[in-house]
């Protein structure tokens, strides 16, 4: 994970999803609970890899997504 002022983003979380998310503004985790799974797709850059891997991280957090209304 990237810690610190760089956010805990997944180490692994390919190039272009962790552009798509830093470019957004999205640096931590806990920012990601504020938006469903459908809304962080939509950034240009983000897969299904991507959304698995931060599926998990959240997970392990304690945290998912913001649910689906």
């Amino acid at each position: 994970m990237i810690s610190g002022p760089q956010g805990d983003l997944p180490e692994k979380l390919a190039k272009p999803a962790k552009r798509a998310l830093l470019g957004a503004g999205y640096l931590r985790l806990e920012q990601l609970t504020k938006l469903s799974e459908a809304e962080v797709m939509k950034l240009h850059g983000m897969g299904p890899k991507a959304m698995e891997q931060l599926r998990q991280a959240l997970m392990v957090k304690g945290l998912s997504f913001k649910e689906e209304t």
